[in-house]
């Protein structure tokens, strides 16, 4: 096994934040496989492999899966897996310490949240997402939660929109931060609280989904734009307990107008 980029490989069963320092390209592209090998389906050709130590128990897999999901969304908004190139579950598999199956699992989810496509007998090729994408995610966000903010306006009391104010203070932390997967991950945890007041959980499930799909390619880190979208978080959150609606209806406007 290969070692990581900081130093010897950990053990199997551990799972790693993602790497900060990956190669040009985002780490260890994919190499080419015999095409009549039986796992070309899944987006690879791979060597045997064994589960992980303890794996028997279905809780313990379905928690390494999800730190690498988590680990591999994280490079996405930072940038670490570059669009347009192509990934090996077993290659990334020995980064995190894992063996290769959790990784293709983790991609494969990543593939139903249209960030990646499967290459056959290759790996996964992170999606090219470009500014028009983006604006129409923003467009469909907006249609979603615009009115329902100005609904809770209406019928929120300003105690419960207080509650929140810790929620918008960390995204303003985060956005000081200069961490790109530290603010994505504030600002999804505000606007998933904010929702929630409406007690609809598949419109929270929903308006999540393309928030998540909009916080990468990382486009928007470059341009300043996260302290300016931690100080709209304040703002909202006064408009809404002012009951203010005109005031929430440009906030958020403007907010979603950025996001584009």
């Amino acid at each position: 096994m290969k070692q990581g980029m900081q130093g010897a490989a950990a053990p199997r069963g551990a799972v790693r934040a993602p790497v900060r320092q990956w190669t040009a390209g985002g780490g260890e592209p994919a190499r080419e496989r015999n095409p009549a090998a039986p796992d070309a389906a899944r987006g690879e050709h791979t060597r045997a492999e064994h589960p992980e130590p303890g794996a028997r128990a279905g809780v313990h897999r379905s928690s390494v899966r999800g730190q690498i999901l988590d680990a591999l969304r994280s490079a996405l908004v930072t940038g670490e897996l570059q669009p347009g190139e192509v990934y090996s579950a077993p290659a990334l598999g020995e980064r995190f310490g894992v063996s290769a199956t959790p990784v293709r699992e983790a991609m494969q989810q990543l593939a139903l949240e249209g960030a990646v496509e499967v290459v056959p007998n290759r790996g996964f090729r992170v999606v090219r997402r470009g500014e028009r994408e983006l604006a129409e995610l923003a467009e469909v966000r907006a249609l979603i939660e615009v009115p329902v903010m100005l609904r809770l306006a209406r019928t929120v009391p300003a105690e419960r929109w207080a509650g929140l104010r810790p929620l918008a203070e960390e995204t303003v932390r985060a956005a000081a931060s200069g961490c790109p997967a530290a603010y994505a991950e504030a600002d999804r945890a505000f606007h998933r609280a904010l929702l929630a007041l409406s007690g609809n959980e598949q419109l929270v499930r929903i308006a999540e989904d393309l928030h998540r799909r909009s916080q990468w390619p990382p486009v928007r880190y470059g341009r300043g734009r996260p302290a300016a979208d931690a100080a709209e978080h304040m703002a909202l959150l006064d408009a809404l307990g002012a009951g203010d609606l005109d005031a929430v209806r440009r906030i958020v406007a403007e907010h979603f107008a950025d996001a584009g």
